[in-house]
Formats: C-alpha cells, sequence, structure tokens
C-alpha cells in the first residue's frame, strides 16, 4: 500500500489555525487534498464558532489567481475565516550567502568597453588600458588588470580589488581614489590587492588577504 503524503498540514495556534502548504508538490495536489481535509478528515475540528485562519505556502510564490483557489476551498465552510495567505520569505543566513557569492565572467575588456556586475565578480582574462571593470561587490582579475577598476560602486570601503597582474591606470573602492600607479613603488605587482585602510587605499601581495579576513581563514579548519 503506497503511504500518502501529507501536502496540508493544519495546527493550531493561540489565535486560531494555520495551514501550513507543501511548496514542492503539484499544485492541483495541493487543492485536492486541502479540499478532503475540508470535507472529511478534519471536519469535526473544522466545525463550531467563527476560527481564523493562516495559510503558509512556505517558499512557494503563489499568484494572486491561486490564492483565490485556497480562499473559494476554505470558504466552504463558513466558520472559517481567512486572515493571510503568505509566503515565507528566505532566511537571512540565505540572502547573505547569496549575496556572497562570486559570478565568474571570462573574455577581454578592451579600450572603451565597461563590464558591469552587481555583487562580487571573478573575471578570467585581462582589463586593457581605457577599458574599466566595475562590481558593487569585490573584483578579482585573474589576468591582468591593465585599465581602470571600481569596487565597491555603491560605497562598501571593505570591497577589495585583487589581480594577477596589477598594473592599473586607477583603482577605485567605494568613493576613495588610489595614487597613480608609478607613485605606489611596485614596478612590476604579481597576485596583488587593493583595500582600505584607515580611509586610505593600501596594495599589499594576495597571501597577506589573511590579516584583513583572519575569521575566514578560522572557518576553514
Amino acid at each position: 500500500m503506497t503511504a500518502i503524503k501529507h501536502h496540508v498540514t493544519i495546527k493550531g495556534v493561540k489565535d486560531g489555525l494555520v495551514f501550513l502548504l507543501n511548496d514542492t508538490c503539484e499544485w492541483n495536489d495541493l487543492l485536492r487534498e486541502l479540499q478532503h481535509k475540508l470535507e472529511k478528515t478534519h471536519q469535526q475540528i473544522l466545525t463550531g464558532p467563527i476560527i481564523h485562519v493562516h495559510v503558509k505556502l512556505g517558499a512557494r510564490e503563489a499568484t494572486e489567481e491561486q490564492k483565490e483557489e485556497i480562499r473559494a476551498i476554505i470558504r466552504q465552510k463558513g466558520n472559517l475565516l481567512i486572515q493571510s495567505i503568505d509566503s515565507e520569505l528566505p532566511a537571512q543566513e540565505d540572502l547573505e550567502s547569496e549575496e556572497a557569492a562570486i559570478k565568474m565572467l571570462k573574455g577581454m575588456v578592451r579600450s572603451g568597453q565597461t563590464l558591469r556586475h552587481e555583487g562580487n565578480l571573478l573575471f578570467l582574462g585581462d582589463v586593457n588600458p581605457g577599458g574599466t571593470i566595475i562590481s558593487t561587490g569585490n573584483i578579482y582579475v585573474m589576468g591582468s588588470l591593465r585599465g581602470m577598476a571600481h569596487a565597491g560602486v555603491d560605497g562598501d570601503e571593505t570591497a577589495i580589488i585583487a589581480a594577477s597582474h596589477m598594473r592599473p591606470t586607477q583603482l577605485r573602492i567605494a568613493g576613495i581614489i588610489s595614487r597613480p600607479p608609478d607613485e605606489w613603488g611596485i614596478e612590476e605587482a604579481f597576485m596583488e590587492f587593493a583595500y582600505i585602510k584607515d580611509g586610505k587605499m593600501e596594495i599589499d601581495k594576495l597571501h597577506q588577504i589573511h590579516r584583513l579576513w583572519p575569521e575566514a581563514v578560522q572557518g576553514q579548519s
């Protein structure tokens, strides 16, 4: 005998009932089970005086038409008063991890071209003189950075710019602009990164990044 999968869970709370609707099953299967529980299996607990009902859709994003289908089924029980039908937003840590994810792009940014990105960017290729790469997060160039790079463009001073070969015409992090490259005291810069320290842009070897983000290293234990 096939086990019955429960797509609808009904829980009692202080001010009424919560209907928890499975967010992965087929929509029609969900509606059928909701109808069945209202008419058959849960008929006794769903009778009596007015009961306030909150419907939780989980991660499912229902259209207004689908929400109306739910309302129509629940309204058949005259004593059930729908207070809300809500989808649950992703947890904050999920949003943060999504923001922390790195997008990988490859190619070449030629003179006169501008590459823009929302979030952290790993670029596999070269940024030529006259080319520009802009991101709201960190910028990692696995190639030669010989044009202009602007990280943390929306004001994030914790952003960094890293490159396999660092010889840019200009670097910017948030609103802070680097000194001209010939003032860095570095002839050929390989595996370097730029960051903000005390309101000024600094350049250091990429293997020293653990000083900036010590917690990231500890997390690898």
